[in-house]
Protein backbone atom coordinates (compact mmCIF):
# COMPACT_ATOMS: atom_id res chain seq x y z
CA UNK A 1 0.00 0.00 0.00
CA UNK A 2 1.42 3.68 -0.68
CA UNK A 3 1.78 6.28 1.27
CA UNK A 4 -1.43 8.34 2.08
CA UNK A 5 -0.85 11.58 3.65
CA UNK A 6 -3.92 12.72 6.26
CA UNK A 7 -4.54 15.67 8.77
CA UNK A 8 -6.74 13.87 11.49
CA UNK A 9 -9.72 15.33 13.82
CA UNK A 10 -10.23 12.99 16.37
CA UNK A 11 -11.82 12.34 20.02
CA UNK A 12 -12.70 9.67 21.89
CA UNK A 13 -12.37 5.77 21.93
CA UNK A 14 -13.01 5.40 18.25
CA UNK A 15 -10.75 8.46 17.52
CA UNK A 16 -7.92 6.38 19.19
CA UNK A 17 -8.83 3.03 17.62
CA UNK A 18 -8.82 4.72 14.27
CA UNK A 19 -6.16 6.70 14.42
CA UNK A 20 -3.97 3.31 15.89
CA UNK A 21 -5.70 2.10 12.42
CA UNK A 22 -4.39 4.85 10.02
CA UNK A 23 -0.88 4.72 11.90
CA UNK A 24 -0.78 0.83 11.29
CA UNK A 25 -1.92 1.15 7.55
CA UNK A 26 1.09 3.30 7.45
CA UNK A 27 -0.23 6.50 6.70
CA UNK A 28 1.51 9.99 6.89
CA UNK A 29 -0.38 11.57 9.82
CA UNK A 30 1.42 15.07 10.36
CA UNK A 31 -1.17 16.66 12.21
CA UNK A 32 -4.20 15.30 14.63
CA UNK A 33 -6.53 17.98 15.87
CA UNK A 34 -8.70 16.62 19.12
CA UNK A 35 -11.01 18.66 21.69
CA UNK A 36 -10.25 19.98 25.24
CA UNK A 37 -11.61 17.62 27.95
CA UNK A 38 -14.26 19.14 30.02
CA UNK A 39 -13.10 18.97 33.73
CA UNK A 40 -17.18 18.42 33.90
CA UNK A 41 -17.72 15.33 32.14
CA UNK A 42 -16.44 11.91 33.33
CA UNK A 43 -13.06 10.88 31.42
CA UNK A 44 -14.22 7.41 30.77
CA UNK A 45 -12.61 6.91 27.34
CA UNK A 46 -8.78 6.78 25.83
CA UNK A 47 -7.11 10.03 24.87
CA UNK A 48 -6.21 10.91 21.25
CA UNK A 49 -4.11 13.61 22.11
CA UNK A 50 -1.86 10.76 24.48
CA UNK A 51 -2.14 8.16 22.03
CA UNK A 52 -0.74 11.02 19.05
CA UNK A 53 1.72 11.92 21.73
CA UNK A 54 3.10 8.63 22.00
CA UNK A 55 3.19 8.19 18.62
CA UNK A 56 5.30 11.44 18.27
CA UNK A 57 2.52 12.98 15.86
CA UNK A 58 1.98 16.61 16.25
CA UNK A 59 -1.52 16.79 18.13
CA UNK A 60 -3.41 19.93 18.87
CA UNK A 61 -6.58 21.18 20.62
CA UNK A 62 -7.86 24.22 19.49
CA UNK A 63 -10.93 25.50 21.04
CA UNK A 64 -12.93 26.23 17.58
CA UNK A 65 -11.54 23.80 14.50
CA UNK A 66 -13.18 26.17 11.59
CA UNK A 67 -10.66 29.40 12.37
CA UNK A 68 -8.98 30.94 9.38
CA UNK A 69 -5.31 30.00 10.99
CA UNK A 70 -6.38 26.31 11.14
CA UNK A 71 -7.89 25.94 7.65
CA UNK A 72 -4.37 27.60 6.63
CA UNK A 73 -2.27 24.96 8.43
CA UNK A 74 -4.36 22.25 7.49
CA UNK A 75 -4.27 23.41 3.89
CA UNK A 76 -0.37 24.09 4.38
CA UNK A 77 -0.19 20.40 4.82
CA UNK A 78 -1.42 19.15 1.78
CA UNK A 79 -3.18 16.03 3.13
CA UNK A 80 -4.75 13.79 0.47
CA UNK A 81 -7.40 12.59 2.98
CA UNK A 82 -9.08 14.13 6.06
CA UNK A 83 -10.37 12.08 8.50
CA UNK A 84 -12.88 12.70 11.45
CA UNK A 85 -13.30 10.27 14.23
CA UNK A 86 -15.97 11.58 16.40
CA UNK A 87 -14.55 14.97 16.24
CA UNK A 88 -16.87 16.94 18.71
CA UNK A 89 -17.28 19.90 15.70
CA UNK A 90 -18.56 19.50 12.12
CA UNK A 91 -15.76 20.78 9.80
CA UNK A 92 -16.53 23.80 7.36
CA UNK A 93 -16.29 23.50 3.82
CA UNK A 94 -12.62 25.25 3.91
CA UNK A 95 -11.28 22.27 5.59
CA UNK A 96 -12.96 20.03 3.83
CA UNK A 97 -11.68 21.34 0.37
CA UNK A 98 -8.33 21.08 1.92
CA UNK A 99 -8.05 17.40 1.34
CA UNK A 100 -6.84 16.47 -1.95
CA UNK A 101 -9.23 13.42 -2.54
CA UNK A 102 -11.60 13.41 -0.32
CA UNK A 103 -12.87 13.93 3.95
CA UNK A 104 -14.08 11.43 5.81
CA UNK A 105 -15.89 10.80 9.14
CA UNK A 106 -17.13 8.01 10.71
CA UNK A 107 -20.23 7.78 12.24
CA UNK A 108 -21.50 5.58 15.06
CA UNK A 109 -24.40 4.14 13.12
CA UNK A 110 -25.58 2.34 10.11
CA UNK A 111 -26.37 5.56 8.18
CA UNK A 112 -28.80 6.75 7.32
CA UNK A 113 -30.48 5.96 10.34
CA UNK A 114 -29.35 7.94 13.96
CA UNK A 115 -27.80 10.75 11.70
CA UNK A 116 -26.46 13.62 14.56
CA UNK A 117 -25.64 13.98 18.02
CA UNK A 118 -25.39 10.80 20.47
CA UNK A 119 -25.64 7.59 18.24
CA UNK A 120 -25.62 5.30 19.97
CA UNK A 121 -27.62 6.87 22.89
CA UNK A 122 -30.56 7.81 20.74
CA UNK A 123 -30.72 4.11 19.14
CA UNK A 124 -31.01 2.49 22.48
CA UNK A 125 -33.61 4.73 23.64
CA UNK A 126 -35.61 4.19 20.40
CA UNK A 127 -35.37 0.51 20.90
CA UNK A 128 -33.53 -0.52 17.56
CA UNK A 129 -31.90 -3.68 17.50
CA UNK A 130 -28.75 -3.20 15.61
CA UNK A 131 -26.10 -0.26 15.49
CA UNK A 132 -22.52 -0.04 13.86
CA UNK A 133 -20.42 2.64 12.12
CA UNK A 134 -20.48 3.86 9.15
CA UNK A 135 -17.14 5.52 6.95
CA UNK A 136 -18.76 8.31 5.05
CA UNK A 137 -17.57 11.15 2.22
CA UNK A 138 -18.34 14.88 4.77
CA UNK A 139 -20.50 17.78 3.09
CA UNK A 140 -21.72 20.39 4.92
CA UNK A 141 -25.11 18.56 5.79
CA UNK A 142 -24.42 16.29 8.82
CA UNK A 143 -23.70 13.11 8.38
CA UNK A 144 -25.23 13.38 4.78
CA UNK A 145 -22.24 12.42 2.74
CA UNK A 146 -21.70 9.22 0.31
CA UNK A 147 -21.08 5.96 1.85
CA UNK A 148 -17.63 4.26 1.28
CA UNK A 149 -18.64 1.52 3.93
CA UNK A 150 -20.54 -0.01 7.13
CA UNK A 151 -20.66 -2.75 9.41
CA UNK A 152 -23.53 -3.56 11.60
CA UNK A 153 -22.95 -4.60 15.39
CA UNK A 154 -26.17 -6.32 18.06
CA UNK A 155 -27.85 -4.17 20.45
CA UNK A 156 -29.57 -6.65 23.11
CA UNK A 157 -31.98 -6.11 24.91
CA UNK A 158 -30.09 -5.34 28.19
CA UNK A 159 -27.43 -3.80 26.77
CA UNK A 160 -26.65 -0.13 28.38
CA UNK A 161 -24.67 2.55 26.05
CA UNK A 162 -21.23 1.37 27.27
CA UNK A 163 -21.38 -1.69 25.97
CA UNK A 164 -22.80 -0.69 22.64
CA UNK A 165 -20.34 1.35 21.96
CA UNK A 166 -17.12 -0.73 22.59
CA UNK A 167 -19.08 -2.57 20.06
CA UNK A 168 -19.54 0.28 17.88
CA UNK A 169 -15.53 1.32 18.22
CA UNK A 170 -14.54 -2.69 17.08
CA UNK A 171 -16.80 -1.67 14.04
CA UNK A 172 -15.03 1.54 13.60
CA UNK A 173 -11.78 -0.08 13.17
CA UNK A 174 -13.52 -2.61 11.23
CA UNK A 175 -14.78 -0.27 8.36
CA UNK A 176 -11.51 1.75 8.45
CA UNK A 177 -9.26 -1.03 8.15
CA UNK A 178 -11.08 -2.96 5.25
CA UNK A 179 -11.82 1.14 3.33
CA UNK A 180 -8.40 2.03 3.38
CA UNK A 181 -6.84 -0.31 0.82
CA UNK A 182 -9.02 1.24 -1.49
CA UNK A 183 -9.76 4.54 -0.46
CA UNK A 184 -5.54 4.79 -1.14
CA UNK A 185 -6.22 3.12 -4.61
CA UNK A 186 -8.64 5.35 -5.55
CA UNK A 187 -11.17 2.36 -6.25
CA UNK A 188 -13.60 2.39 -2.78
CA UNK A 189 -17.35 2.29 -3.18
CA UNK A 190 -19.39 5.09 -2.99
CA UNK A 191 -22.63 5.29 -2.79
CA UNK A 192 -25.19 8.39 -2.54
CA UNK A 193 -26.86 8.17 0.77
CA UNK A 194 -30.74 8.39 1.08
CA UNK A 195 -32.04 11.09 3.70
CA UNK A 196 -34.66 9.76 5.83
CA UNK A 197 -37.06 11.94 7.47
CA UNK A 198 -37.19 11.78 11.21
CA UNK A 199 -33.44 10.38 11.49
CA UNK A 200 -31.45 13.24 13.12
CA UNK A 201 -31.01 13.62 16.27
CA UNK A 202 -29.67 16.51 18.53
CA UNK A 203 -27.65 16.42 21.58
CA UNK A 204 -28.84 15.02 24.82
CA UNK A 205 -28.86 16.79 28.27
CA UNK A 206 -28.91 15.10 31.45
CA UNK A 207 -32.69 16.55 32.42
CA UNK A 208 -33.55 13.93 29.14
CA UNK A 209 -33.00 11.44 31.89
CA UNK A 210 -36.36 11.94 33.63
CA UNK A 211 -38.55 8.44 34.18
CA UNK A 212 -42.14 9.15 33.15
CA UNK A 213 -43.47 6.19 35.12
CA UNK A 214 -46.80 6.53 32.46
CA UNK A 215 -44.83 5.00 29.75
CA UNK A 216 -44.54 1.26 28.71
CA UNK A 217 -42.00 -0.92 30.96
CA UNK A 218 -39.91 -1.35 28.01
CA UNK A 219 -39.43 2.50 26.93
CA UNK A 220 -37.84 3.33 30.63
CA UNK A 221 -35.77 0.49 30.37
CA UNK A 222 -34.55 1.15 26.82
CA UNK A 223 -34.29 5.20 29.07
CA UNK A 224 -32.68 3.69 32.01
CA UNK A 225 -29.80 2.12 29.54
CA UNK A 226 -29.70 4.39 26.94
CA UNK A 227 -28.12 6.61 29.77
CA UNK A 228 -26.41 4.67 32.39
CA UNK A 229 -23.35 5.54 34.01
CA UNK A 230 -20.81 6.63 32.56
CA UNK A 231 -23.71 8.94 31.11
CA UNK A 232 -25.33 11.16 33.62
CA UNK A 233 -28.38 8.88 34.19
CA UNK A 234 -32.02 8.13 34.58
CA UNK A 235 -33.99 9.51 37.69
CA UNK A 236 -37.17 9.64 39.04
CA UNK A 237 -38.35 10.93 42.47
CA UNK A 238 -39.28 7.94 44.69
CA UNK A 239 -41.56 8.80 47.51
CA UNK A 240 -39.70 11.72 48.89
CA UNK A 241 -36.70 11.11 47.46
CA UNK A 242 -34.56 11.18 43.86
CA UNK A 243 -33.61 8.08 42.90
CA UNK A 244 -31.20 7.69 39.95
CA UNK A 245 -31.83 4.49 38.66
CA UNK A 246 -28.85 2.51 36.66
CA UNK A 247 -30.14 -0.95 35.97
CA UNK A 248 -33.65 -2.51 35.29
CA UNK A 249 -34.37 -5.55 34.01
CA UNK A 250 -38.02 -6.14 32.20
CA UNK A 251 -39.66 -8.81 34.53
CA UNK A 252 -42.69 -11.40 33.55
CA UNK A 253 -44.94 -11.12 36.59
CA UNK A 254 -48.21 -9.19 37.19
CA UNK A 255 -48.00 -6.82 39.50
CA UNK A 256 -50.64 -6.62 42.76
CA UNK A 257 -52.38 -3.49 41.63
CA UNK A 258 -52.94 -1.29 39.38
CA UNK A 259 -51.15 1.75 38.32
CA UNK A 260 -47.04 2.80 38.29
CA UNK A 261 -46.02 1.98 41.94
CA UNK A 262 -42.69 0.25 43.33
CA UNK A 263 -43.37 -2.60 45.07
CA UNK A 264 -41.19 -5.55 46.57
CA UNK A 265 -40.75 -9.41 46.16
CA UNK A 266 -38.72 -12.03 46.93
CA UNK A 267 -36.33 -9.72 48.32
CA UNK A 268 -36.26 -7.51 45.04
CA UNK A 269 -37.59 -4.07 44.15
CA UNK A 270 -39.97 -3.69 40.86
CA UNK A 271 -41.62 -1.12 39.49
CA UNK A 272 -45.11 -1.20 37.75
CA UNK A 273 -44.96 1.22 34.35
CA UNK A 274 -47.85 2.42 32.92
CA UNK A 275 -48.65 -0.20 30.68
CA UNK A 276 -49.23 -2.38 33.25
CA UNK A 277 -45.30 -4.03 32.65
CA UNK A 278 -43.08 -4.72 35.45
CA UNK A 279 -39.17 -3.65 35.56
CA UNK A 280 -36.97 -5.15 38.40
CA UNK A 281 -34.80 -2.58 39.67
CA UNK A 282 -31.08 -3.82 40.14
CA UNK A 283 -28.94 -0.61 40.61
CA UNK A 284 -30.22 2.74 41.91
CA UNK A 285 -28.57 5.88 43.92
CA UNK A 286 -30.10 8.47 45.90
CA UNK A 287 -28.02 11.43 47.41
CA UNK A 288 -26.60 9.19 50.21
CA UNK A 289 -25.13 6.69 47.69
CA UNK A 290 -25.82 3.11 47.17
CA UNK A 291 -29.37 1.89 47.60
CA UNK A 292 -29.93 -1.02 49.54
CA UNK A 293 -32.66 -2.57 47.49
CA UNK A 294 -32.81 -5.78 49.18
CA UNK A 295 -33.24 -3.82 52.17
CA UNK A 296 -36.04 -1.90 50.78
CA UNK A 297 -38.18 -4.94 49.16
CA UNK A 298 -39.58 -5.99 52.57
CA UNK A 299 -40.89 -2.63 53.77
CA UNK A 300 -42.22 -2.21 49.92
CA UNK A 301 -43.82 -5.65 50.02
CA UNK A 302 -45.79 -4.48 52.70
CA UNK A 303 -46.62 -1.12 51.80
CA UNK A 304 -45.95 -0.12 48.20
CA UNK A 305 -45.48 3.14 46.82
CA UNK A 306 -46.97 4.87 44.33
CA UNK A 307 -44.92 6.67 41.70
CA UNK A 308 -45.84 10.00 39.95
Amino acid sequence: MSAARAVVFAYHDVGVRCLKTLISAGVDIPLVVTVRDDPNETQWYASVAATAADYGIAVIAPAEANTPELEARVAALEPDFLFSFYYRSMLGAPLLRAARRGALNMHGSLLPKFRGRAPVNWAILKGARESGATLHYMVERADAGDIVDSHAVPILQDDDARDVFGKVTVAAETVLARSLPGLIAGNAPRKPQPIEPGQYFGRRRPEDGRIDWTRPALAIHNLVRAVAPPFPGAFAQVGSECWEIYRTRLATLCPPAPGPQLFGMDGACYATCGDGGVLRLLAAVDSQGSIDLAQRAGALARRPLPLA
